[in-house]
Parts: structure tokens; C-alpha cells; sequence
């Protein structure tokens, strides 16, 4: 279950980066897209077509990318931009998660071994 919010955060966070990436690639390198996305680990499997996330997080990815390098520059970077508002929530939201989620794992964990040592004594 932590490992699963874990990834979320991190694609989440790789995805906000990438797009950052991208408007700056369109405004001023022109490079390929598969050139931008290659620093990043699940950006390149998402453009590969490779499903990272499943449920209501892999459809936001898939509506993401389905319109990536399908118009002119400037077309680009106005979608570009709206959507950065939506994954600046995706990635606060899946970070939040992570936190509050990751120390419940810790402590539950924590529990149960002073519980066995205590059955053990």
C-alpha cells in the first residue's frame, strides 16, 4: 500500500516536472518530445503507452498525453499551461498522501513489534 502511494507521488511529481520541461523545450529548444522525456523514469513508459497508474490517476494521465505534440507550439503551450494547474493539485494531493500514509505504516509496524517482543518476554 506505501509503495503504491510512493509511485503516485513520484509519477505525479516526474509528470509536473515534465511539463515544466516541455513549455520551456516549445518556448525555446523545439527539441522531441521523446528527447525531453528521457531524464524521467515513468514519463518515458507513459509515452511508450505503458499504463504506470490504474484507476482515475491513469485516465488523467492518458487525457494528458493523448494531445501531446499534436498541434503547432503555441497551441502547446496554452494546453500546457492550463494543465499545470491540475497536476500541481495531482502532485500536492499524492505528496500529502504519501506523508500522512508512510508515518501510519511506521507506527503500525512499530506497534506490532513491541507487541510480539512482548509476547516473546
Amino acid at each position: 500500500m506505501s509503495a503504491n502511494k510512493k509511485k503516485r507521488m513520484q509519477v505525479f511529481a516526474e509528470l509536473y516536472e515534465f511539463n515544466e520541461q516541455l513549455i520551456l523545450n516549445l518556448k525555446f529548444a523545439r527539441n522531441p518530445i521523446s528527447k525531453v522525456a528521457e531524464p524521467f523514469t515513468y514519463i518515458a513508459e507513459i509515452m511508450n503507452g505503458k499504463c504506470v497508474l490504474d484507476g482515475k490517476d491513469g485516465e488523467f494521465i492518458s487525457e494528458y498525453t493523448v494531445n501531446l505534440g499534436k498541434s503547432d507550439p503555441l497551441s502547446q503551450i496554452d494546453y500546457l499551461n492550463g494543465r499545470k494547474q491540475s497536476l500541481t493539485k495531482y502532485r500536492d494531493e499524492s505528496a500529502s498522501d504519501y506523508k500522512r500514509y508512510s508515518s501510519l505504516y511506521v507506527k503500525i509496524f512499530f506497534m506490532i513489534g513491541v507487541l510480539a517482543a512482548v509476547l516473546l518476554a
